[in-house]
């Protein structure tokens, strides 16, 4: 039970929670107001029709939000609605939707019939969507939680269409009323990309955890190698030795290269690591993504960063090289900056953002000393990872790339 004669009850409130062999749903109040009466009490079984609880309507309320707000559920007429008529409501097994539609007094009768659990419901009047626009995946066409994501995700990829938007509207603003202006049409790319990000930004809640990593050892390590490297035609970054790193901790921590399965309440662990990267073309952002990065080299993963960045940018990139990624890192470091919080890939659950590092003093044995301190911010999905788990993460990193022995050691011996 989930709430007592007496209690005051909102629409939606759950009220009792009916178990089967298969499930558990909650049966939530169909109208704002007090709850009179219980018919049933725990461990009590109920049949079809059976009577299960009653409740006095709010004298102002209809069982709907009061609102002019758009999207919002209908308002009912008070009006038409005899004090005889609106004073208690019945609560039944089999009557709940067939009284919704007979009694239009008590709430909307489109979103009574819809099979949903108050969670859901609350989450639709958040989002402004009507339930009765989406096709349940679950048991006998209940909506589930994937189903009303997927939904606002169609709307705002535009393959949905003919549907009010599920968030609120910004004002249209005439900015020729103020001065001159220029119109510059958005790129291919970030026609794609910018629905895409803001799925991700609406749909998955975001933690982003900031550390700073004292990379005084790998930078000397670097400029050891870069010599040879250059032979190579290589660039030596720091990005590299980043990716190695992540890519030897995500077989560590196997949560941070997974995939949340919601319809089926799993956790995907991949068995393979690809790690995808942040490339700046001028046609937008790309992110090319190196395959099995923890079977390859340092050298090996440099020379295919330079090549799909390279392909990148001049438009050849394979499409297959833009897919299949598992961890994501974003690197700001040749622009500048002290942190950000970088917008997680679906379907993946984390990335990983890194800025400019910069020389700070730091004390060390009761003296000052000049570091170099690299700034790391790891966005993940909080459905899937907690707040622990991101600080072991990155302390994990941290300490990896302060002491570079620990996932490069041949080329500490070569170096």
């Amino acid at each position: 039970m989930h709430a007592q004669p007496g209690d005051s009850l909102n629409v939606d409130d759950p009220i009792l929670t009916v178990e089967t062999e298969k499930a558990a749903m909650d049966i939530p109040s169909p109208v704002s107001g007090k709850l009179v009466e219980l018919y049933v009490q725990n461990g009590d079984k109920i049949n079809q029709g059976d009577d299960l609880f009653l409740i006095e309507l709010a004298e102002t309320d209809t069982g709907v939000e009061k609102s002019e707000k758009k999207n919002a559920e209908p308002q009912i007429n008070n009006e038409t609605i005899s004090k005889e008529q609106s004073s208690q409501v019945p609560r039944n097994v089999s009557s709940v939707v067939e009284s919704q539609k007979n009694d239009s007094q008590f709430f909307n009768t489109s979103i009574a019939s819809v099979h949903a659990s108050p969670s859901i419901r609350k989450l639709s009047r958040e989002l402004g969507v009507d339930l009765n626009q989406i096709n349940g995946s679950g048991m006998k066409g209940r909506i589930l939680a994937q189903d009303l994501k997927s939904f606002v995700k169609g709307v705002m990829s535009g393959n949905i269409v003919g549907v009010q938007s599920a968030l609120p509207e910004l004002p249209i603003v005439d900015h020729s009323a103020f001065g001159d202006i220029e119109s510059v049409p958005l790129s291919r790319i970030k026609k794609i990309s910018g629905p895409r990000l803001q799925a991700s930004w609406i749909n998955i809640p975001h933690v982003t955890q900031h550390d700073e990593a004292d990379i005084n050892h790998l930078e000397q390590l670097r400029m050891n190698l870069k010599k040879s490297y250059k032979s190579d035609g290589i660039s030596l970054s720091i990005l590299p030795f980043i990716v190695m790193a992540v890519s030897q901790l995500l077989k560590q921590m196997p949560d941070f290269n997974s995939s949340l399965d919601e319809k089926n309440s799993a956790l995907i662990h991949k068995k393979y690591i690809n790690i995808g990267f942040a490339a700046n073309t001028d046609q937008g952002l790309m992110v090319p993504v190196i395959k099995n990065a923890d079977q390859k080299s340092l050298k090996e993963i440099s020379l295919e960063l330079l090549k799909l960045s390279e392909d990148a940018r001049s438009g050849k990139i394979k499409l297959e090289n833009l897919q299949g990624g598992t961890f994501t890192i974003s690197s700001l470091g040749g622009f500048g900056g002290v942190g950000f919080t970088p917008i997680i890939n679906p379907p993946e659950v984390a990335i990983l953002g890194v800025a400019r590092a910069q020389i700070r003093p730091i004390m060390i044995k009761g003296k000052f000393l000049p570091r170099l301190i690299l700034p790391l911010s790891l966005s993940y999905d909080h459905r899937v990872i907690d707040g622990v788990g991101g600080i072991q993460f990155t302390t994990a990193l941290k300490q990896m790339l302060e002491n570079p022995e620990l996932f490069l050691p041949e080329e500490m011996s070569d170096g």
